[in-house]
């Protein structure tokens, strides 16, 4: 932890993240802070590197989240004004994350109910929103690519999850000239009637053969489920760990 003491006042303590030139950096703020000079992302980031961060970064700038999430907290201790840091470190964090997201999907997608896929007709997509809530990777590493047509999409959210993202969720939908409303969505109750149990009910009611299934959800339970009334001529795909 580093003593924050200015002009013999104790303002607490920081964490330094463990980074060559964290202690540098943080000996300048402090000095700005003293003169009463501006305090900006500058002093941490030339332009040219805050330009770059706004693509992907191999390693995710963890050494950038790093120092951000420093800058932040000592502008909170010292109360200088952290927006512009804050939002650089939320695109950072969400373009990496979208990235990730990307690569997983491309590379995770697992034949889980047979050893060797068997030649179908039809394709149908089971989708938790809420816990694979990532819209753009899922068209274009699932929907698109196999073709999946609208009325074979079926998804669910609990009224939870909906209240907090349906707005967000709405928006990257919109880019695809959809809503949630363009698929089969259900809107799940409180209590048992939960988003991966309507997705299994909807799937039983359905009694699909001769079908290629993508299985989109995080609980390995429910993957079990899922294989377990799978009819042996169907390919069940689902997203590995």
């Amino acid at each position: 932890m580093q003593k924050i003491i200015i002009n013999n006042k104790d303002y607490g303590s920081i964490e330094l993240p463990e980074i060559k030139e964290a202690k540098k950096i943080f000996e300048r703020l402090i000095s700005v802070w003293k003169k009463r000079q501006p305090i900006h992302i500058g002093y941490l980031l030339t332009r040219k590197r805050q330009h770059e961060l706004k693509g992907y970064q191999k390693g995710g700038a963890r050494d950038e989240l790093a120092l951000l999430e420093m800058f932040i907290t000592l502008g909170e201790i010292l109360r200088f004004k952290t927006t512009a840091a804050q939002k650089l470190k939320e695109s950072i964090e969400h373009i990496n994350d979208q990235a990730h997201v990307n690569l997983n999907i491309s590379k995770r997608l697992e034949l889980f109910n047979k050893k060797s896929e068997s030649k179908t007709n039809k394709t149908y997509l089971f989708w938790d929103i809420e816990n694979f809530s990532n819209v753009g990777p899922m068209f274009s590493h699932i929907i698109e690519p196999f073709e999946i047509e609208d009325e074979h999409i079926y998804i669910s959210a609990n009224p939870d999850s909906l209240y907090l993202f349906k707005r967000e969720w709405e928006a990257d939908l919109y880019d695809f000239g959809k809503t949630l409303n363009s698929f089969n969505f259900t809107k799940c109750d409180h209590g048992k009637n939960v988003a991966d149990t309507v997705l299994l009910e909807d799937f039983k009611k359905l009694k699909l053969q001769n079908s290629t299934i993508y299985l989109v959800t995080y609980d390995r339970e429910f993957k079990e489920l899922f294989k377990n009334i799978c009819h042996k001529s169907n390919n069940l795909y689902i997203i590995g760990k």
